[in-house]
């Protein structure tokens, strides 16, 4: 079909097409000027041969005179016979001339044979009038009887059949001028109309075939410009037209793709300013109450530790059961306990609001992840749980060796509390343009939208024993961004596992500080000592 030719088969065609119209209109135009020109010419050399014979007639006519003496008539007679000879050569040759130039159908065959008559006519009257110049007659040569007399009407009688017979011809060669001309105007209207048709028809295949599909690549690239990425060009016109649709439409989807991306990104990083927003306000209020606690505490567990002291040497010389002294000793052991169960969730808040650079050391991770997992594997809800590492070799990083391995500790132990028995959790790393990207994996409950969303939002937890105070991953969020990297999560579903993706810069960032830098808070360092000096009791 034509609608699949390329686009230089459809412009042949329809050069093929303009060249017929031209043809056709050409070729009308030239039949009725070549019949124009042939009934001119037909006329012109008619117009000239009817004077020619005219001028014979006329020189015929003048032979019966007038001649006042009789005597002479026959030589005046003789002598106008060769004016009339003359003319009628000059008609014999316009004659000829007409035949050679084809302006006549018969080739002049009936005016050929007047001038044959008119000559023999002529010659026949030539002879009698030498005849009866030479023996006078007893009858005047103009005399209706005389034979000379008849020679000459009849010869008048011939000229005038030829002027006859030479007007019907050319009142015939207008006839069929008219004629000719009534049908060269025909075939211009036919061939006209025929060619308001095929231009008709041309215009409108080229509508079909170019405008039209040029047209809707317009209009799908306005759409696309205005940021309808889904909308597909649909063209079938079987040309280039199709192909540049087709190859638009690829380049759409590539853009499409990116702008997905993009937008994704966008939105991720979005989420991400929020959240650091959030954890910015969060901290700023953890720091403080953190501050506002951890001195009272530290006064609690001073005096605690001084009552405990004293009462030990008290307790000697009052008179008291052993009931009596075994509760108070079980009461202060609890305040000291619980003084020091708030000093941890103090140190939790301290850290979650610490968002400046700690000291950084090259580290390697494979050793911190090797830590970890010898700490959890202890653990009651790490027993029929497997746990797959298998490091190619070190990975050393410019990071805080607790920060990250509180990080990593986070991790692994969310996915042993989100496993059923036989569960799995694989732990892989790749290195890749200057950055330590690691994985861990597991075949837990999964996540659903929701808790993807909030996942890393502080005090947001879906823990499945109920113990988890929602800090834990805001904190290694906070911990991973602080160091130049990245944390993601990713879910197929509930029921499906999670994957934890974190990525390091090998190199340092340039706002690292060294360790010596570092500044301890004076509070921590009390309640650090006094846990030292509990456990060197109870030892």
């Amino acid at each position: 079909m034509a609608c699949t030719w390329r686009i230089r088969h459809k412009l042949i065609l329809g050069l093929s097409l303009v060249v017929a119209i031209m043809a056709l209109l050409l070729g009308g135009t030239l039949y009725g000027l070549a019949s124009y020109r042939s009934a001119m010419g037909t006329c012109e050399s008619k117009l000239e041969e009817l004077k020619l014979a005219v001028r014979v007639k006329e020189e015929i006519r003048r032979l019966p005179g007038p001649y006042p003496d009789r005597g002479q008539r026959g030589w005046l007679i003789q002598a106008q016979i060769p004016k009339i000879k003359a003319a009628l050569n000059d008609y014999a040759a316009k004659l000829d001339e007409t035949v050679e130039r084809r302006r006549v159908d018969d080739e002049g065959k009936d005016e050929k044979g007047f001038v044959e008559i008119i000559d023999n006519d002529l010659k026949i009257l030539d002879r009698a009038l030498f005849d009866r110049v030479a023996n006078p007659p007893e009858i005047d040569l103009l005399d209706e009887r005389s034979p000379v007399r008849e020679r000459m009407t009849k010869l008048e009688r011939e000229a005038s059949d030829l002027i006859g017979k030479i007007t019907f011809v050319l009142d015939s060669r207008i006839a069929t001028t008219r004629h000719e001309a009534r049908r060269s105007i025909m075939l211009l209207i036919t061939t006209g109309i025929t060619a308001v048709l095929l231009m008709a028809g041309l215009l409108r295949f080229f509508y079909r075939w170019v405008a039209q599909p040029i047209r809707e690549l317009e209009e799908g690239v306005s759409r696309v410009a205005r940021g309808d990425f889904h909308h597909q060009i649909e063209i079938h016109s079987g040309d280039e037209i199709e192909d540049l649709a087709k190859a638009y439409n690829e380049m759409t989807g590539k853009l499409r793709a990116m702008y997905e991306n993009l937008a994704e990104q966008v939105n991720e990083r979005s989420r991400q300013l929020v959240r650091s927003e959030r954890l910015a306000g969060v901290g700023f209020l953890a720091a403080g109450v953190a501050h506002e606690i951890n001195n009272p505490l530290a006064s609690i567990a001073f005096c605690s530790e001084s009552l405990e002291s004293r009462l030990s040497d008290l307790l000697q010389n009052v008179r008291m059961t052993t009931e009596d002294r075994e509760t108070i000793a079980k009461y202060l052991k609890m305040i000291q306990e619980e003084a020091f169960r708030c000093k941890e969730i103090t140190q939790k808040l301290l850290a979650y609001s610490r968002g400046g650079e700690r000291a950084r050391e090259r580290t390697d991770l494979v050793e911190v992840i090797q830590g970890v997992l010898d700490m959890v594997q202890h653990l009651q809800n790490s027993k029929d749980k497997r746990i797959d590492f298998r490091p190619q070799g070190p990975l050393f990083v410019w990071v805080n060796g607790q920060e990250i391995k509180q990080v990593f500790l986070n991790l692994v132990i969310n996915a042993l509390e989100n496993m059923d028995d036989n569960g799995a959790l694989a732990i892989t790393h790749q290195t890749q343009a200057g950055k330590v990207e690691l994985t861990f994996k597991d075949t837990g409950c999964g996540m659903t939208p929701e808790v993807l969303e909030n996942i890393f939002e502080p005090f947001f937890t879906r823990s499945r024993t109920g113990k988890g105070t929602g800090l834990g991953l805001s904190i290694s969020h906070r911990i991973i961004a602080s160091h130049s990297g990245e944390i993601e999560a990713t879910s197929e579903g509930p029921g499906k596992g999670s994957t934890f993706r974190v990525s390091l810069p090998v190199q340092p960032s340039a706002n690292a500080i060294d360790p010596e830098q570092e500044i301890q808070d004076p509070v921590e360092e009390f309640l650090k000592l006094s846990t030292a000096k509990r456990n060197a009791k109870a030892a």
